[in-house]
C-alpha cells in the first residue's frame, strides 16, 4: 500500500526551498511581523496567512528556530530580489586575494631579477599575495645558497610592500617562500575599489553611462617566469654526455 508523499518532502532542500511560506508554514501557531514593520503578536497561522492574503502578501517565515517560530507578512518576490541584490552588492565590495607566482632559476641574471621584482610589487600594489619558486635543474640542486640569494633579493625589494608570511622552504626541487600584502595595501585596494563602485552606482542613478572599469586584480598574469622554466625533460641535461658527431639522434656516446 503506498505511504504517499511525505509532508516534509526532503527533496525540497535540493530545488532550494529554504524559506518556508504561506502553506509550507505547518505549524500550528506563529509570532508575526507585519508588512509596516509592527509586531502583531502570536497568531494561529492559518489566521496569520489570512490576514497575508487580504493584503495581497505572503506570510515568510523569518525565524524558524524561535519558538513559536516568526513570520514576517510581506511581498516575497520582491524580498528574493532584494536579497539577491544585496548579495551582488556584497560579492563587488568583498575583495578577493590571489596568489601570483614569481619563478626563478638559479643561474636568473641580475637583470631579470631586477624585473621580476617589479613584476611583484605589481602583484602585492594590487592586493594579491606572491609566491617566489626558485627551481632547481640538474646539479644546481648542489647550489641552494644561490637560491637563498635570489629569495632574499626579492623580499628585500618589496619589504616596503609586503610582510614575510612563510619562510623559505625546499619542496622536492624548488625553494618558496610567500609574501602578502601589508594591512594598508589591502586598505588601498578596498578604498579604491569602494570608489570605483560609488561611482558606479552614482551614474546608474543619473542615468549616466557608466565608467569604464578598474582593470581586475585578475587581470594580471598568475605566473610571471623564465621561458624554459615549463621544459621538465631538461632537468637533468647538465649531468647527461653529449652525443657523439654523427651518431643517429637519440644515441648518445659510447
Amino acid at each position: 500500500m503506498s505511504m504517499g508523499r511525505p509532508r516534509f518532502d526532503p527533496r525540497q532542500q535540493q530545488r532550494g526551498f529554504q524559506i518556508r511560506i504561506n502553506h509550507r508554514i505547518r505549524v500550528p501557531e506563529v509570532r508575526v511581523i507585519g508588512a509596516d514593520g509592527a509586531m502583531l503578536g502570536v497568531l494561529q497561522t492559518h489566521e496569520a496567512m489570512r490576514m497575508a492574503q487580504e493584503q495581497g502578501l505572503d506570510l515568510v517565515e523569518v525565524n524558524p528556530k524561535a519558538e513559536p517560530p516568526v513570520c514576517k507578512i510581506l511581498d516575497f518576490g520582491k524580498y528574493k530580489y532584494e536579497e539577491k541584490k544585496k548579495t551582488a552588492e556584497a560579492k563587488r565590495k568583498q575583495t578577493v586575494v590571489e596568489i601570483k607566482e614569481i619563478k626563478l632559476r638559479p643561474k636568473t641574471d641580475d637583470h631579470d631579477v631586477d624585473f621580476k621584482i617589479r613584476a611583484a610589487r605589481r602583484f602585492l600594489e594590487a592586493g594579491h599575495k606572491v609566491k617566489v619558486t626558485v627551481r632547481f635543474r640538474g646539479r644546481e640542486i648542489t647550489h641552494p645558497e644561490k637560491a637563498q640569494e635570489q629569495i632574499t633579493l626579492m623580499v628585500q625589494g618589496t619589504e616596503d610592500l609586503a610582510n614575510l608570511e612563510s619562510r623559505p622552504m625546499m619542496e622536492a626541487r624548488t625553494m618558496t617562500v610567500l609574501i602578502a600584502p601589508k594591512p594598508a595595501i589591502m586598505q588601498k585596494v578596498a578604498a579604491a575599489k569602494a570608489a570605483a563602485e560609488k561611482a558606479r552606482q552614482l551614474a546608474e542613478k543619473e542615468g549616466r553611462p557608466l565608467p569604464p572599469p578598474e582593470p581586475s586584480m585578475g587581470s594580471l598574469p598568475d605566473v610571471v617566469g623564465d621561458d624554459d622554466d615549463d621544459d621538465d625533460d631538461d632537468d637533468d641535461d647538465e649531468d647527461e654526455p653529449e652525443a657523439a658527431p654523427g651518431a643517429p639522434t637519440g644515441e648518445k656516446a659510447s
